[in-house]
């Protein structure tokens, strides 16, 4: 066997350049392969073919044996017409009685080397029409071919016009060609027989080469009876033009054709050496030239794929048309007469499906498989044709990436990265020039309104890129990019439904469905809201649907529609469904990040309703699909859960649920016909009250988890499954905080003196149940934060039990009651236990901080109360005097008053609060306290040191003077306390001394309830600005004027109390100059306090002026006498 190389050709330096490249899947006279040819390259350095030479089996090059000169060459050989493997078919493909070339054996070709065609070769054909092309310049003999396009690939095939038009009298399949080519091209078609002289030379021939082979199957003469006979038969063969043989043989150059029909003398030269023999003028560059023209001429104007173009030239002619007979033929009654458009359907459809299943197929090739599904869908009838349909729909749907991230419009998609190897149907046709050939129609006598393009003169073909290919590939034909994910599912669904209107159509007409059976109740689209409204229809839906999901995997099949299990459609169906199902899925996600949620809930249920068919359908459950499911139910707890949370704009969502488009109808139908898609009812309804909302969340959770347990799929997917398990939690402690507020309401809408109700006690404990499921979903994962958080709202649960029972009994006879102990007991333990779980504040530091915010609120709750409401008729009060220290000292350990944060101002608060408590309960301990007096010391010392704290932190806040103010007026009294106790001048003059430094220091308070009156209202200027200064709305005037009423009778008691110890000290002592300054300052503010206090009139600002005034002078007479004594 010749290699590639001998096909007569003379191959390039590696590495040549590939511009016009023209490749070649070429076939040999046998349909039965054994080899693949390597490259073969069509001569000069810049045109490189990549052609896939298919032949068969051939002896080797000495099978040939010269034969004796006289040889009588009109005897045939034993063995002449009969195949044989070392010759071949040739002798009988020269007669033409034998495989010869068939109108599709290009497709066949095409079948085989499926990889190849699309994108990798520029021609399929067999060899002889290769040949018949590259003899077109040199040939008066007729041309007739038929060309498609496939992707990037021109397919070849012989269009035997006078054989299709002897048939087309029987089968009436090329009526309309026929009588196209009488009106147009030949008028007086008639069928023209070759002569004897023609049939006698190929008979000739072909006995050389049967008598040519050497060996033990060496042809030996027959008798000239059997000549005669043999001879008689060949004149009744068809007709064949040319002779054929393949190219790797030697071939003889000359045969002796004189009558005696014997031997003389011949050369055996190979193919490849005609080009280097002696004179000659074969040039290889001008077979190159003549087939880089000819593929131009063709690709650029075979355009449309799917159409059948026809080559055309007639016997003589040298002018070379090309028709479209798919436009022709659309012309007719019937645009299915073409015999072609059935073959080019399923080989777009083949080359597609190839194209697909090949695993690391490059998206830019998505473009292509498209471009060729959608033209073998407008070549097939719908009617005819239903599976095919449905298989392209469901693969143009699948070219689209439902779930791939969004670009960005000017990034780089490789979907839109398409080459050469798209085509469109859409294609225009470009403006012709004599520079390109020409292609266009003009004047001449051989133009011809109907052809696509013309070449008028064969020699043209000769000069060297007379045609250049002037297709371009047009932006329609690139894949699509849909910039939005919507658009992107829309195309998805709007194949999805043509499949499922193929499938739907090939099984069944409505009317052919079978009769309801009376005893089974039809499935309607509503239910009974008793039965299905609240929790406890939710559980029931619950069981019924788990049990269902149970009975799938065991391969329970239930159709509305009769498809049989295993059928096309069957299999068709389920696909188109799931993908459908993905596609809602996908369009609800995007609109939940809209925050469109009742458009989000119209998706999701149209999903859940596509997949409620799938396991109608489905004899064998995937986990994938089961995976599905599972995240369709989270998604669908989502959505309902925001519903809940965003009821302000019920009305908008309620109109987007209800909306739906003629498509998805129609997919809902489609779905009807197998199942009532009622399986998921209870998930999707949009309810109007909040609680069943959260309801359906919290069980759609539960259902995707339950999903989950099936087929081990939470430890295939443990990301999937810890997000349904924090949505679990979160949704558990949504209920939770729901039941936990409706109970707070009860609580304050019930009347003090009644006791707890029984609905309250059951909104506890569902709460509580919801919290500790909660926490149990978070502890499951680990998710030490969020579990802290369900902690925290459980103690907080536990402070409102505690509320509710001190709220019961009498006010005036109330005590501090062991419920309310117990219930803040608990809410302490489920605060530490929060901390526990976040460990450190280095995990989450705002949870951290809120934790022990609420924890010490509690205790100082529980303080508070205590002694507010001391339980005395159970507990000593010595008792109940630890018990608060210690709950207060507590409260002050989770108080961080040191961190800088937005919560430190309420810390501070707190913090100087429960020391101010503290030195109140030791002061009224003092008071009240009788005998020991080491005791007594010891609670003088905590009030005055807590008294001191209290007002250094109050100090701090510029937001607390009443409370500073009132601090300083229990230190006054604490004082004055202890002077009742003193006996001497001296020691009361001392007390009465810092008791005034008191005074003095609440200049700081007054200073910032002036400068708040002033801010807020300004200066007062005129008459009615009292009544102005008066209304100052950020503070309690009836505590300021209460505080300051009392202050001033303090200051007026102290002022006086001293001025009388100071005389009477004065007239036991002179030359005191330090008290004698004392005694002077203090009457003379004395006095001045004393008008100020009779002027009745006078406004609030106007008196806390003149106590600011007064306490200045108070402090410089201090300092002065300090200064003296110095």
């Amino acid at each position: 066997m010749g290699d590639a190389k001998e096909a007569g050709a003379e191959g390039p330096p590696a590495g040549a350049a590939a511009r016009g490249g023209l490749s070649l899947l070429s076939q040999g006279e046998s349909e039965e392969s054994s080899a693949q040819g390597s490259a073969l390259f069509l001569g000069g350095n810049e045109v490189k073919s990549r052609a896939v030479v298919k032949y068969s089996s051939a002896p080797p090059r000495t099978a040939f044996a010269r034969l004796e000169e006289k040889t009588d060459l009109k005897l045939p050989p034993a063995n002449w017409l009969r195949e044989s493997a070392k010759l071949g078919p040739a002798g009988t493909t020269i007669l033409g009685n034998s495989k010869k070339s068939k109108p599709f054996s290009s497709f066949g070709m095409a079948y085989d080397f499926i990889d190849s065609v699309g994108n990798d070769v520029d021609v399929v054909s067999d060899s002889e029409n290769i040949k018949k092309l590259l003899k077109i310049p040199y040939s008066k003999s007729h041309v007739s071919m038929a060309v498609h396009r496939i992707g990037r690939t021109l397919l070849l095939d012989e269009l035997d016009i006078q054989e299709l038009f002897m048939r087309s009298s029987q089968t009436g399949d090329w009526t309309w060609l026929k009588e196209f080519y009488q009106r147009l091209i030949d008028q007086k078609w008639q069928r023209k027989k070759k002569s004897k002289e023609h049939w006698y030379q190929k008979a000739i021939l072909s006995k050389f080469l049967y008598y040519s082979i050497n060996g033990d199957g060496a042809a030996q003469p027959v008798s000239s009876t059997a000549e005669q006979q043999e001879s008689s038969s060949s004149d009744q063969t068809n007709d064949s033009e040319g002779a054929s043989w393949p190219a790797p043989f030697e071939m003889p150059s000359s045969v002796s054709e004189d009558p005696s029909a014997s031997s003389q003398k011949y050369e055996m030269i190979k193919t490849e050496e005609i080009p280097n023999l002696e004179n000659s003028n074969f040039s290889t560059k001008v077979i190159k030239d003549i087939a880089q023209n000819i593929l131009s001429f063709l690709k650029s104007n075979c355009t449309k794929e799917g159409h059948t173009y026809w080559l055309f030239k007639a016997s003589g002619s040298d002018i070379v048309k090309l028709y479209d007979l798919t436009t022709l033929c659309e012309e007719t009654e019937d645009k299915y007469q073409n015999p072609f458009t059935m073959p080019v359907a399923i080989l777009l459809y083949k080359v597609a499906c190839n194209m697909m299943m090949k695993k690391n197929q490059n998206k830019k090739h998505y473009g292509t498989i498209r471009t060729l599904l959608l033209n073998c869908l407008k070549l097939l009838d719908k009617s005819r044709h239903p599976q095919i349909i449905a298989s392209a729909n469901y693969m143009l749907s699948e070219l689209f990436q439902l779930d791939e991230p969004k670009k960005e419009e000017n990034s780089e998609s490789p979907l839109n990265e398409n080459s050469d190897e798209s085509y469109s149907e859409e294609e225009e046709e470009m403006p012709d020039s004599d520079e390109n050939g020409s292609y266009s129609t003009s004047s001449d006598p051989s133009d011809d309104s109907k052809a696509v393009a013309i070449i008028k003169s064969v020699g043209e073909l000769s000069v060297p890129e007379k045609y250049k290919s002037i297709h371009q590939i047009r932006p329609s034909c690139a894949f699509p990019v849909c910039h939005d994910t919507e658009e992107r599912c829309r195309l998805v669904l709007s194949y999805v439904l043509e499949g499922l209107k193929s499938v739907d159509s090939s099984i069944k007409k409505e009317s052919d469905l079978p009769a309801a059976d009376p005893s089974t109740p039809i499935p309607l689209k509503y239910e009974d809201e008793s039965s299905r409204g609240g929790p406890e229809g939710l559980e029931k839906q619950m069981a019924l649907f788990l049990d269902k999901m149970g009975s799938l995997q065991k391969g329970n099949y239930s159709s509305q529609s009769g498809m049989i299990p295993g059928s096309w459609q069957h299999k068709m169906k389920l696909q188109l469904i799931l993908k459908s199902s993905k596609a809602y899925y996908v369009l609800s996600d995007a609109a939940m990040s809209l925050q469109k949620y009742g458009r989000a809930l119209r998706y999701i249920k149209l999903a859940l309703q596509s997949h409620d068919t799938y396991c109608c359908l489905c004899t064998n459950m995937l986990s994938e699909v089961l995976l599905f499911l599972s995240q369709y139910l989270t998604l669908c707890g989502d959505i309902q859960l925001m519903l809940a949370q965003n009821a302000n704009n019920r009305a908008a969502h309620l109109e987007e649920f209800h909306y739906q488009t003629k498509e998805d109808q129609e997919i809902l139908h489609s779905l009807h016909r197998e199942s009532s898609c009622q399986g998921f009812a209870w998930a999707t309804d949009l309810s109007t009250d909040l609680e069943s909302q959260l309801s359906v969340s919290c069980k759609c959770y539960e259902a995707a988890n339950e999903i989950l347990q099936f087929s081990d799929l939470k430890s295939q997917n443990p990301e999937h499954y810890v997000q349904v398990l924090k949505r679990m939690g979160n949704i558990r402690n949504e209920i939770g905080v729901f039941y936990m507020n409706q109970a707070a309401a009860l609580q304050s809408e019930r009347l003090v003196s009644k006791s707890v109700s029984a609905a309250e006690q059951q909104l506890w404990k569902k709460s509580f149940s919801c919290f500790e499921k909660g926490i149990h979903n978070f502890e499951s994962i680990e998710d030490a934060t969020n579990a802290a958080l369900l902690l925290c709202n459980t103690g907080r649960l536990m402070r409102i039990c505690a509320q509710a029972h001190c709220g019961a009994g009498d006010e005036l006879k109330r005590e501090f009651s062991p419920e309310e102990g117990l219930y803040y007991n608990k809410a302490i333990d489920y605060y530490l236990k929060a901390l526990r779980s976040l460990g450190t504040r280095d995990i989450h530091p705002a949870v951290w901080d809120s934790v022990n915010w609420e924890l010490s609120t509690t205790y100082f709750t529980m303080a508070t109360l205590q002694q507010d409401y001391a339980p005395l008729s159970r507990k000593a009060q010595e008792q109940i005097e630890k018990e608060v220290s210690e709950a207060m000292m507590k409260s002050l350990k989770y108080c961080d008053v040191d961190s800088v944060s937005a919560r430190q101002p309420l810390c501070q608060y707190r913090a100087a609060t429960i020391h101010h408590r503290l030195a109140s309960m030791y002061h009224s301990c003092l008071r009240n306290q009788v005998g020991d007096e080491h005791l007594r010391k010891q609670h003088r010392v905590l009030a005055d040191l807590y008294y001191s704290k209290a007002a250094k932190l109050f100090q701090l806040l510029k937001d607390a003077p009443c409370e500073l103010l009132r601090v300083q007026l229990e230190r006054v009294a604490f004082a004055e306390f202890q002077m009742t106790s003193q006996n001497s001048n001296v020691g009361k003059l001392k007390t009465l001394s810092g008791a005034l430094d008191i005074m003095v220091r609440t200049e700081h308070a007054f200073q910032l309830i002036q400068k708040e009156l002033i801010e807020e209202f300004g200066q007062p200027k005129s008459g009615d600005a009292a009544a102005a200064a008066d209304a100052s709305p950020s503070l309690n005037r009836e505590e300021v004027m209460k505080l300051l009423s009392i202050f001033e009778s303090r200051l007026s008691f102290l002022l006086l109390q001293s001025i009388k110890l100071l005389s009477s000290t004065k007239k036991k002592t002179s030359n005191n100059i330090e008290d004698d300054t004392i005694l002077k300052t203090n009457k003379h503010i004395y006095s001045q306090l004393l008008r100020a206090t009779a002027n009745k009139t006078a406004t609030l600002l106007e008196r806390i002026n003149v106590i600011v005034h007064l306490l200045g002078q108070l402090a410089a007479g201090s300092a002065a006498s300090s200064n003296a004594v110095q």
